[in-house]
């Protein structure tokens, strides 16, 4: 099974995220996205390593996410990515998308188009459990500079591919989860009510 859980910033997402890998009673391997480049960030992995069981595998993979996946990948597994937001991000930098980008130009930024769209074509494919977290970023205001929205944009686009792919997606808001898609039920989803 395939799983989304989106929400916003503080949400409860993370936690949710990890309730489920937890709960999913299979070996655990988390998959981080992060990059420590100065203090802040150094303390919210320090205080993600914390919640987290000591059993649990790690992974880092803040640019080819999908070949970290595919190795990873196994039925008796459950790979707990966290997150795409920070991974993308990565992305939109370490390759010109974000020069493109500030200088107005169209993206074509051959990192990027790859790694997003092996992930979006691969990830229905892959054995085993796999929870994905991603924020939800559309809900604010349209950002001003050419970067930010590039970004919103993407963001906004890989999270309806991955959606589009997954089992289940779950918002998380408040700390309480809403699910919006399950194959297993899809009378009950949200995005199908009348």
């Amino acid at each position: 099974m395939k799983e989304l859980i989106i929400g916003g910033a503080r949400s409860g997402k993370s936690a949710y995220a990890e309730k489920q890998a937890q709960a999913s009673g299979l070996h655990v391997v988390y998959v981080a996205t992060a990059q420590v480049l100065d203090h802040e960030m150094a303390r919210r992995v320090t205080a993600h390593q914390a919640r987290r069981p000591a059993q649990w595998g790690l992974v880092e993979a803040p640019l080819d996410l999908y070949a970290a996946l595919s190795r990873n990948a196994a039925p008796n597994t459950c790979l707990l990515v966290d997150c795409l937001t920070l991974w993308l991000s990565n992305l939109l930098f370490a390759g010109e998308a974000a020069k493109q980008a500030e200088a107005g130009q169209a993206i074509n930024c051959p990192l990027f188009l790859r790694e997003t769209q092996a992930l979006a074509e691969g990830l229905q494919h892959l054995p085993g459990r796999i929870i994905l977290v991603s924020n939800e970023v559309g809900s604010g205001i349209v950002p001003m500079d050419p970067v930010s929205r590039l970004f919103a944009d993407e963001q906004g686009r890989l999270n309806q591919r991955i959606a589009a792919v997954c089992d289940r997606v779950t918002l998380v808001a408040a700390g309480l989860p809403l699910v919006l898609k399950d194959a297993r039920n899809p009378i009950g989803n949200a995005h199908e009510a009348p």
